[in-house]
């Protein structure tokens, strides 16, 4: 397996580029790379040549922080520094619902494999929130509990601050990682805390489960290691390590067989999962790397494989993925 760079947009917005998701394909068009920055935008970009489409997404009044993308395509929500979220038509893109959270309280969100709820990371309010996606009524509050025993001191006093949110695959789990490295898991029916993942001790800013097993949890953290976890049975499966710095951002390919990271040491990595192991390091940026996502498969045969990774030097990098 390995990554080729296909291209890369400079300066494609006027601030650091702190996420990236992929909106997929739609019967009208093909799939559309979402990207927000602290510039204060949603942008869009087509899926092989990142060309720019239609206008910047506007309405929030300071930086983007999170963007999730429905599974369907057509609409996506992007969160803010703000405290609003908003949730729009990706096509028009007229505003269907703003959803107000207490500031400083979004970071994370995804939308469920089903796209019937829109799961939001709470920040300070130790929980996860879960919108219905029907109604954009609240239907669930999950609260972290603290772990058992103790643990070693948070040093910044932030204590339960979740960052980062993962659905799996079949959409009865949904697991979230704090600031002070604890990572939980809850059964969404029931909408009852099962469990607590142990092994990092520093913030949890990203996390993916694997596309082709429900119980594998991916986690990226600023401790520089990357956790592969049995999130049903509670335990780690592998760390794997290669970062020089923090692990900002984890992402599973779709065929299951690697993830991608990105890290605050200004490099992308891919990861052959059967080996454990970095196998490919890309330096295209030259700040920290926010973000990486890889497109998901559209349902006209299996198209090829593409990975993108933003930055905080304001650029989009594109890779063949294979």
């Amino acid at each position: 397996m390995k990554l080729a760079g296909i291209k890369s947009v400079e300066n494609a917005h006027d601030e650091s580029i702190w996420t990236a998701a992929w909106a997929p394909a739609t019967e009208t068009r093909s799939a559309l790379l979402l990207t927000g920055s602290l510039d204060e935008t949603v942008r869009f970009w087509s899926s092989d040549e990142l060309n720019q489409v239609g206008t910047p997404s506007g309405g929030h009044a300071l930086g983007v922080v999170a963007v999730a993308a429905h599974p369907a395509g057509f609409l996506a929500a992007s969160a803010s520094l703000d405290s609003f979220i908003r949730v729009f038509d990706i096509d028009s893109n007229s505003t269907i619902v703003t959803l107000e959270a207490p500031p400083s309280e979004v970071w994370g969100m995804q939308f469920d494999p089903k796209g019937t709820v829109l799961a939001v990371a709470g920040g300070g309010s130790a929980s996860v929130k879960l919108w219905d996606t029907s109604s954009w009524q609240l239907v669930a509050t999950l609260a972290v509990p603290p772990p058992e025993g103790s643990r070693p001191a948070d040093k910044t006093g932030s204590g339960k601050f979740v960052l980062s949110v993962a659905w799996s695959p079949d959409g009865r789990r949904l697991a979230c990682g704090s600031m002070d490295g604890t990572i939980a898991v809850f059964d969404v029916a029931r909408a009852k805390f099962l469990h607590h993942l142990d092994g990092h001790y520093m913030p949890v800013r990203s996390m993916v489960y694997s596309p082709v097993d429900p119980h594998v949890l991916f986690t990226a953290c600023d401790d520089t290691h990357v956790h592969m976890y049995d999130a049903e049975r509670k335990g780690m499966i592998g760390a794997m390590s290669g970062h020089t710095s923090w692990v900002l951002s984890v992402d599973a390919s779709p065929d299951g067989a690697a993830i991608a990271t990105g890290s605050s040491d200004r490099t992308v990595r891919l990861w052959d999962l059967s080996m454990r192991a970095s196998v490919q390091t890309m330096s295209n940026h030259t700040d920290q790397v926010w973000s990486v996502a890889f497109r998901p498969p559209s349902g006209t045969g299996l198209r090829l494989g593409r990975l993108a990774s933003v930055s905080d030097d304001k650029s989009i990098s594109l890779y063949d993925y294979s």
